[in-house]
């Protein structure tokens, strides 16, 4: 108990030295946070980003929090919108319940990576069929089925469904330490050994969207036998290089990195949890002062990917605010945050003498997209603040199979119009779909 109080004076006055070069050399300040002795905030300007536990702490003991969920919105907000009860419940069912209440067979599966911890995957099934893992999606998923596939909905680490270990606790800071790298190192490896030998097969369809496609290429890279279980990938708003990422959350973030990242590690915030103000503030910037902007921007998956107001379905916006994934590590946005600062598409960076000791130079390797030997159709569109056209042109030249690139027919469609666009089926999920019967087909 003696070394533990000692410990934390001596991080306290470490602390207090590294706010004062945070304040002097990049504007940010680091003090307690307003009617709160025992939170931390971080401050650039007006706007405090994130309050956090002082050290040691537990960063948050609700696996789904209201600024990740939409479910304090929904509560706030369904009579004043005259939002359907009906409506309302779709968006705080699970995902199994949801897709149960509408009439498709629901089955939970549990699947443990090579480092303990337990995924979660959801699966409307249809036996003796081609299975297909969606990472992540829903709403495609009822279209999926329809068409005749297995579907498999994954959870990576961290996520609100895969918050377990064999070990350790969303309280631990250890269980926090994972960027998307270890994703697809070991969670979507996991995920389709298990599909396979559920289903007896050899070989299924992957459907990624942005991350979901940033860890299949991981996957590829660093495991290059996977690339032989997947019968076809295809990429929506794929996601490795972020150098023209016009998204102001991840340009803060990177601009911001190295400080925050020291600041966030040393003060025990693990899990990225944005504060109000931190949302407030890119409100100013991307959002309407109306009820349906109100609500969309106080998700931080839409101030980080953008959204297309005309794509936007408000009767089903609700359910896409309690469906949206939850729970990402701080690692794991510092990692996009170098990816966007540095302009390559590799490993994370722990600082020159630590990248030394893990990858023996003092940066960290680039990953080998080359390793990607499965088919692969990459769809992307102009509007994207996430995976623009350039850095998917970037992509696609070191893809040796990929089938092509297919533009969205629709300017304005945007990261996660791939996702929740109204038009997205004809736009896209059409598209798709006949790519992956002519690929059965073998006439790609």
């Amino acid at each position: 108990m003696t070394y533990y109080v000692h410990k934390q004076t001596a991080l306290k006055k470490f602390f207090i030295f590294l706010s004062f070069k945070c304040f002097f050399f990049y504007g940010i300040e680091c003090m307690n946070a307003e009617n709160d002795s025992n939170t931390w905030s971080i401050k650039v300007g007006n706007y405090h980003l994130f309050n956090i536990p002082t050290f040691g702490f537990p960063f948050s003991n609700d696996p789904v929090t209201p600024t990740t969920s939409g479910y304090n919105f929904l509560e706030a907000k369904s009579r004043e919108l005259d939002l359907d009860p009906d409506v309302v419940e779709d968006a705080l069912l699970s995902t199994p319940d949801l897709v149960k209440k509408y009439g498709y067979p629901s089955e939970v599966h549990y699947v443990q990576t090579e480092d303990g911890y337990i995924l979660e995957l959801h699966r409307i099934a249809r036996s003796k069929c081609i299975s297909v893992l969606l990472m992540h999606g829903l709403l495609d998923s009822y279209l999926l089925h329809d068409e005749g596939y297995d579907v498999w909905m994954a959870n990576v680490r961290g996520n609100t469904y895969s918050r377990n270990h064999t070990k350790y606790n969303t309280k631990q800071a250890i269980f926090w330490e994972f960027s998307f790298h270890e994703m697809g190192l070991y969670d979507v490896p996991a995920i389709i050994d298990y599909i396979l030998q559920q289903t007896k097969q050899q070989q299924l369809h992957y459907i990624g969207h942005s991350q979901g496609t940033s860890i299949f290429w991981i996957m590829c890279s660093e495991r290059p036998e996977y690339s032989e279980k997947v019968l076809l990938m295809q990429a929506l708003a794929p996601v490795a290089y972020l150098e023209h990422a016009r998204s102001p959350v991840v340009s803060f973030l990177a601009f911001f990195e190295e400080p925050l990242g020291v600041l966030l590690k040393l003060i025990g915030a693990h899990e990225f949890l944005p504060s109000s103000e931190f949302l407030k503030m890119f409100n100013q910037i991307v959002c309407d002062d109306d009820s349906i902007t109100e609500a969309i921007c106080s998700n931080v998956m839409f101030l980080v990917a953008g959204f297309d107001k005309n794509q936007m379905n408000e009767t089903m916006l609700p359910v896409a605010l309690g469906h949206a994934p939850a729970g990402a590590s701080t690692k794991q946005m510092q990692h996009f945050a170098q990816l966007k600062k540095s302009g390559y598409f590799r490993q994370y960076d722990y600082g020159w003498i630590r990248n030394h000791w893990r990858y023996k130079s003092s940066a960290p390797p680039n990953y080998q997209i080359e390793n990607t030997k499965c088919r692969v159709a990459l769809h992307y569109a102009l509007n994207d603040w996430l995976a623009t056209a350039q850095d998917v042109e970037r992509l696609h030249q070191r893809l040796p199979n990929a089938l092509g690139k297919f533009k969205v027919n629709y300017p304005k469609f945007n990261h996660l119009d791939f996702v929740w666009g109204i038009n997205a089926r004809d736009l896209l999920y059409n598209k798709l779909i006949k790519i992956m019967k002519l690929v059965e087909k073998n006439y790609f």
